[in-house]
Parts: C-alpha cells; structure tokens; sequence
C-alpha cells in the first residue's frame, strides 16, 4: 500500500464552489475545483490503492491525474505501508507580543507625531503609516524619521501628493539620512519623475491617482497575501484591526480612521487611554469566519477584511458588525467577480456611506 502524505505547511481552504491550496512555505495560492477537496481529505485517511477502489474505472484515471498533480506542484510526499508520522503538526496560533502593532494616521501637520511618541514607545508599535494630505518637503520628511531616532519603532510607510520638488536628488538625499522611512508613496503625478536603478534604504511608488482616504477597503486579488504570519492572524483575529490604532485627521482616535466610532481625541488623551476603553477592542476577534459570505469564501485567510465600508445601512456601535465588507465584488457562491459599485444589492449602502 501506498499513501499520500500532505505536506503542514500546505493549507486547504474550502470555499462554496472552490478550495485554494496555500503553501506558506512559497507563499503563493492556487484555486482548484471543490471535488479536489474530498479528494484531498479522503488521502488522509486511505491508501492510495484503497481510495481508487470506491471509483469505476472512468472516474479513477481522473483521481489519479489529481494525485499525481499534488505531487507535482510538491504539497505533498507518497511512503509505502504507512503515513509518515516524523513531520509534527503546524501551529496556527497567532501571537504578537506588541500592545499595539500598527498606527494609520491621517494629518495635515506631523507636529501630531510629538503628541504620540511616548505612546508608540509604551505599547511597542512595530509600523505607522502616515496618509498626508499637504505636499511634505524634504525637510518634513527628515523630521519625521528623526522624530522616531532610536525608536522601538520599525518602520515608517508615508503617502503624500507629489510635488515638482520630488526627483532623484530629494530621494537620494532621503535615503541618506532616513533610518525608519521603508516605504514612499506619491500620488497625483503626472508622470514618473525620474529612473533610476540606484537603491535607495526603502521601496518608492509614483502613481498618478489621486488618492483618498475613503479609496481604502478594496478587496482585490492584487491585494491578497500569501504568507504564514498574514495567514494566521487572519484565522485567529481580524486580518485588519486587530491590535491596530487609527487617527483621522482631526485627532479623533477610531479602530481605524474611516470608522464612525470615536474613543476620544489625541489631543485630549494618550493613545493608552483610549485603547483600554470600552468597546476599542470589539473587532479585534472577528475573523472572516464570522462575516457574512466571506465564511464561505476560499480567499477568507489570504484577504484583508474591512469594517469600515460595509453592505450595512444603518451604524450599531453596542454590537460588532459582521455583514460583508462593501467594496468585494466577488460572489463565492458563483466563483464571479464583478464591479461591486455596480451591484444593485450594494446601491442603499454606497448612499449610506456617500460613495455614490
């Protein structure tokens, strides 16, 4: 006898008419039809030789075409007489020691960033982004790395409109000095300003959308992310809230800044103080199982969920709010993706939140 033997780093998700396999090692997804997942499981528990046996002899050479295809694509090994038992389980536990891992931020001045920086230091925040809506001159970028000189801090990701200011001299000048700054994006622009195959300390994106703020909360498969760190916190907690902090741009403090719900301003209190109020922390353990057509979904541990723009009509804040998030067109039930501001089913939300 012969048996398959799944390799633990390959993950099975099952969706409403498809599976994806993840291979978290790789870190890529692939889709496959559903009949694939009862195949998958049944090779858990039978021989090879035993499961071919419950099929007739036109249904066989199409099991054992979808065998030899795991082993192709190697998310998984064959050992004679018995399972191979030396491979321990993985782990799909989620920890992250931090109080607080990410901070988005929407300013106007970073004199802001003075007002949280005992804050980042005391809950050991690992990422902040920064959404500006003014130009920033070089100098404001300098600051605001040097603000975190010696931080906890890991990384700053900034976005602001482009200015004529903004070429290679200005990138190179930043990338001298900066130290926290991993990530530059300038929107509005007209054209790329310059390119360049210098590397600089952190990645640069010039894009010539303009964007806002309410962009944010697309579900998109350019978006989606394949790696075991995403993938877990996704199965455990909220794939986007979870242990984040969001600041709009009037210092209101919010899960995240687009959120109706405020826990006080940054100008009244620290970041600490909101964080153990009642309710900050409500979202943090919903997970894409508990959200309305995502649980059927097969992207549901590779997708980032969104609360803010949701298919509700109305604003609960007592109660976690688990309808679909707003900006999906895709329908798991058909395998489909259209363009979800053209849903008629989606019209009575999209005036809700005035994206119409």
């Amino acid at each position: 006898m012969t048996y398959f033997n799944l390799f633990n780093n390959i993950l099975v998700t099952k969706g409403a008419t498809r599976i994806l396999i993840a291979d978290l090692q790789r870190n890529f997804s692939e889709l496959y039809p559903l009949e694939f997942y009862e195949i998958i499981e049944e090779l858990k528990i039978k021989s090879i030789e035993n499961l071919l046996e419950n099929y007739d002899e036109d249904s066989a050479p199409l099991i054992q075409e979808y065998i030899n295809l795991l082993l192709e694509k190697e998310y998984g090994f064959i050992t004679e007489d018995d399972w191979d038992r030396n491979f321990p389980l993985l782990s799909y536990t989620f920890y992250e020691p931090n109080e607080i891992s990410n901070i988005f931020i929407e300013i106007n001045s970073i004199s802001i960033l003075d007002k949280i920086k005992q804050s980042v230091e005391n809950l050991g925040v690992k990422h902040i982004v920064l959404f500006s809506h003014q130009k920033l001159s070089l100098k404001e970028f300098l600051d605001i790395d040097s603000k975190f000189k010696g931080s906890v801090l890991n990384g700053i990701e900034i976005i602001s409109p482009f200015h004529d200011d903004v070429d290679i001299n200005f990138i190179n000048s930043l990338s001298q000095t900066a130290e926290r700054i991993y990530s530059l994006v300038f929107h509005n622009c007209p054209q790329i300003p310059f390119k360049s195959k210098d590397t600089f300390r952190f990645s640069v994106h010039f894009t010539k959308e303009t964007l806002k703020i309410s962009s944010c909360g697309k579900v998109d498969l350019n978006y989606f992310n394949t790696n075991i760190s995403k993938v877990t916190e996704a199965m455990n907690y909220n794939s986007c809230l979870h242990k984040k902090i969001g600041i709009d741009v009037h210092g209101n403090i919010r899960n995240c800044p687009l959120m109706p719900e405020s826990f006080g301003n940054i100008n009244d209190i620290t970041l600490e103080e909101a964080l153990n109020r009642s309710g900050f922390r409500k979202y943090w353990n919903v997970t894409k199982d508990q959200i309305e057509a995502c649980k059927d979904c097969e992207f549901r541990y590779i997708c980032t969920d969104c609360r803010a723009y949701t298919e509700r009509t109305h604003q609960n804040h007592e109660e976690p709010d688990t309808s679909r998030p707003l900006k999906c067109g895709y329908d798991p039930f058909t395998g489909k993706w259209e363009d979800w501001s053209r849903n008629p089913l989606k019209q009575q939300a999209i005036r809700f939140y005035g994206l119409d």
